[in-house]
This record gives C-alpha cells, structure tokens and sequence, in this order.
C-alpha cells in the first residue's frame, strides 16, 4: 500500500466519522422527549437569582 492509497482511505473513514457523528448530534438536538431540557437551559442565563 503506497501512500496515496493510504491517504484515499483515511479521508474515507474520517468523512464517514464526521457524518455519523454530526447525524447523532443532530438526532440528539431534535430528540422530541429532550425538548423540555433544551428549554430550561435556554433560559438559565436569563435568571435573576
């Protein structure tokens, strides 16, 4: 395996781990059941304790 062939294959995987991480993110984000929690900490800093 010479190193362009090295490096073809390293950009595959690299973009297959940065699609189905931004995926899993994504799908965490919009998670109908975490919504609430996505609410509460949107209005943290506007607290006035």
């Amino acid at each position: 395996m010479d190193i362009d062939a090295f490096l073809k294959e390293a950009h595959l995987w690299s973009l297959l781990v940065v699609g189905i991480t931004f995926i899993l993110i994504l799908t965490y984000a919009l998670w109908p059941s975490l919504q609430s929690r996505f609410d509460e900490a949107a209005k943290f800093p506007l607290r006035e304790d």
